[in-house]
C-alpha cells in the first residue's frame, strides 16, 4: 500500500502539467472571484478549494476500491489483472499528454454529461469570499471530467478497499496540489505554460514508461 501511495503521488506531481492545462484557467478565473482579498487570504481560500477537490477524490476513490475488491471476490480473480488496466489508462494518459492519441476524450465525454449537472451548483458559491463557500466549490471542482484523474482512480481500483481506494486519490491530489497553487499565485504565466510541448512529452515520457512497469510487472506475476 505504501508503495501505491508513493506511486500516486508521483503521477500527480509528473502529471501535474496536465492539471495546469486542465484546471489552470479555471484557478486564475477563481483568483478574481475573491474581491478584496489580500495576498494571504487568497491563498488560504487556494488552499480551501483544493481541499474540497481532493475531498471528492477520496470519495471517488473509496467508491471504486470498493468496487474493485467487491468486484474480484466475486469473480474470484486476481487484483493484478486490474493492475493491467490501471498500466494500460497510464499509457493512454501518456498519449493523451502528448497529443499523439485522444482516446481518453470518450471517458472524459461521459464525465461530462454529469459535470453539465454539477456545474450549475457553483454560482452559488460566488464569490468566494467565505472558507465555507471556497470548500464547496472545491467539492464541486473535483467533479470536472479529467483523463489523469480517471487514469489514477485505476490504482483505487487495485487498492483492495475503500479506505485503500480513498488515501490513494488523496495522495493524487496532494501531488497536484503545488501545480495548482502556483497557477494560482503566477496566473499570468500559464499561456507559456499551456504551450510548452517539451514539457508534455517528458510528462509523458515518464507516465508511458510507469506504465509499462506496472504492466510488466503485473504480467510477469500472471504468466511467469
Amino acid at each position: 500500500m505504501n508503495s501505491d501511495l508513493i506511486a500516486a503521488i508521483a503521477i500527480g506531481f509528473i502529471g501535474s502539467g496536465h492539471c495546469l492545462v486542465m484546471c489552470g484557467g479555471i484557478v486564475a478565473a477563481l483568483q478574481l472571484a475573491m474581491p478584496n482579498a489580500n495576498l494571504k487570504r487568497r491563498l488560504w481560500l487556494q488552499f480551501i478549494l483544493s481541499l474540497g477537490r481532493l475531498s471528492t477524490y477520496s470519495l471517488f476513490g473509496a467508491a471504486v476500491g470498493y468496487f474493485g475488491a467487491s468486484a474480484m471476490q466475486v469473480a474470484g480473480g486476481s487484483m493484478l489483472w486490474l493492475r493491467l488496466i490501471a498500466g494500460c489508462l497510464l499509457i493512454a494518459m501518456a498519449l493523451y499528454i502528448s497529443k499523439l492519441w485522444f482516446g481518453l476524450l470518450k471517458l472524459e465525454q461521459l464525465g461530462q454529461g454529469i459535470w453539465r449537472h454539477i456545474q450549475p451548483l457553483t454560482k452559488h458559491c460566488l464569490p468566494l469570499d467565505s472558507t465555507k463557500k471556497a470548500y464547496l466549490y472545491g467539492l464541486c471542482w473535483g467533479w470536472l471530467p479529467c483523463g489523469l484523474v480517471y487514469s489514477a482512480l485505476s490504482w483505487s481500483l487495485v487498492s483492495g478497499s475503500a479506505s485503500s481506494g480513498a488515501m490513494v486519490m488523496f495522495a493524487f491530489g496532494l501531488g497536484t496540489l503545488p501545480a495548482i497553487l502556483l497557477s494560482g499565485i503566477a496566473a499570468q504565466k500559464l499561456t507559456q505554460i499551456k504551450n510548452n510541448l517539451t514539457l508534455r512529452y517528458i510528462t509523458a515520457f515518464i507516465l508511458a514508461c510507469y506504465g509499462v512497469y506496472t504492466i510488466w510487472l503485473a504480467a510477469a506475476r500472471l504468466f511467469i
